[in-house]
């Protein structure tokens, strides 16, 4: 165990809210903790020496040693809400609804999304302890990686660029239900967080020893508790934990969605009164399309509201692709007029991709300017390529593309950069809650 005799004499110490630190103050057993223990009412109770509300270094410190030098979460003494996503007038309820992946034995709640908040944030979790689910996805980059490849647990390079986690929840786009990752190889939420855990590079645990090492740590059993009724740690429980934690990710407080709810509808066509020309054109571009085609437009990769896509695509990025994508996995094409699907891909939505570069499954493209000026003018006539260019399809020597002009392409940016939503990037209910010593 972490910290052995040492950590379980201090867990002994630990105390409710108004509890009285004595000496001759019965002190509760280590296995009857509860999740009130890690609140941070208790926890400055118990350590917050000068009493500014805080913990500095040395309370910090104070805290690893009482729990045998093992970082411990400081969770909110009124629970966060997870339940209800802010979700913007012009989205209709029934459209939101339809496009909900959330599973019936599933549903968020305000304990599981807690209990999974603390897993996604525990570098516990990785063979050494050095990795988390958020040293790939940092909030502050709307939960994407800055790096063109993450670095696992023994230092190593993964393979793809690690994808925005942003409204996990809502996939499901014109009655297709894609899978998760890049190649969607895991048909649901649940499935997908199980697979960075297990993997060599990424943190390299096998489940049952993760479940034998996390039922050990003091703050899991009573978590696991109040989310799913039992303080046994089980696999089922970790997925669904994280899952639930993922889908409140929600992102809908842009200036794209207040200027949508301003202009009153969800006709994106029509000009946002608080958008300026720039962005209205981009505007434009995207939903409608180069002259007006919707068919080559940028929506119909990346649907709004969610800005997501429905299937995985080949873009052209390569005449030849050393990556298949979707097409290493030997199924059958996902759409009728392509051969196959080497070389297709689905990346996450949109929303918030001003922060998430860099760009692609193989985060080739450092820049936003970047990745449009390939949409104009960097196509190459893939066999799979299911965008339409009107050009000589036997040409494999030159590149096509949209043709965008320098105005069109610095509206397209523009356009691309009103999806922030700054709001999610600050919300204390997906910030890392663990007391750690300055790093």
């Amino acid at each position: 165990m972490f910290g052995g005799k040492t950590l379980i004499a201090s867990l002994l110490l630990a105390l409710p809210i108004g509890g009285d630190l004595r000496a001759d103050t019965p002190a509760p057993q280590a296995d009857s903790l509860e999740v009130e223990t890690f609140t941070c009412a208790v926890l400055l109770y118990r350590f917050d020496r000068n009493q500014d509300g805080e913990l500095n270094k040395n309370e910090r410190a104070a805290v690893r040693e009482a729990f045998g030098q093992l970082d411990v979460p400081m969770l909110p003494t009124k629970p966060h809400r997870y339940l209800d996503a802010k979700v913007p007038s012009y989205i209709s309820a029934t459209v939101l609804e339809s496009m909900d992946n959330t599973p019936e034995d599933n549903p968020i709640t305000d304990a599981g999304a807690a209990l999974g908040r603390v897993l996604f944030y525990d570098r516990q979790l990785s063979q050494n302890g050095t990795t988390a689910c958020a040293s790939c996805h940092p909030q502050e980059k709307a939960f994407s990686d800055p790096r063109q490849f993450s670095l696992g647990f023994e230092s190593g390079n993964t393979n793809r660029n690690s994808m925005s986690l942003v409204n996990l929840r809502y996939t499901v786009l014109l009655g297709r239900h894609p899978g998760f990752f890049w190649d969607e190889r895991a048909p649901t939420l649940e499935a997908q967080v199980l697979i960075p855990i297990q993997d060599k590079v990424e943190m390299g645990m096998e489940l049952p020893e993760l479940e034998n090492k996390l039922q050990q740590l003091p703050y899991y059993p009573p978590l696991f508790e109040a989310a799913f009724g039992s303080p046994q740690v089980t696999r089922d429980g970790i997925s669904k934990a994280v899952a639930q934690f993922m889908r409140a990710m929600t992102s809908f407080d842009s200036r794209f969605d207040r200027a949508a709810a301003a202009t009153g509808g969800d006709d994106y066509s029509a000009d946002f009164k608080d958008f300026t020309a720039e962005e209205n054109l981009g505007k434009s571009l995207f939903i409608d399309g180069v002259a007006g085609v919707t068919e080559i437009g940028c929506a119909h990769c990346h649907v709004p509201p969610t800005f997501s896509m429905p299937k995985s695509f080949n873009t052209g990025l390569d005449l030849y692709y050393v990556d298949q994508g979707l097409g290493a996995r030997g199924l059958p094409p996902n759409d009728p007029l392509t051969p196959s699907n080497d070389g297709k891909f689905r990346a996450s939505s949109l929303r918030n991709v001003a922060l998430t570069a860099p760009y692609m499954h193989d985060g080739r493209f450092k820049t936003l300017e970047r990745v449009v000026e390939h949409y104009s003018d960097g196509v190459h006539p893939h066999v799979n390529l299911e965008l339409a260019f009107n050009e000589d399809s036997s040409d494999t020597t030159s590149t096509s593309g949209f043709r965008m002009t320098p105005t069109q392409k610095s509206a397209i940016v523009a356009f691309l950069k009103t999806l922030t939503d700054e709001s999610l990037l600050t919300d204390p209910r997906f910030s890392d809650p663990f007391v750690r010593l300055a790093e």
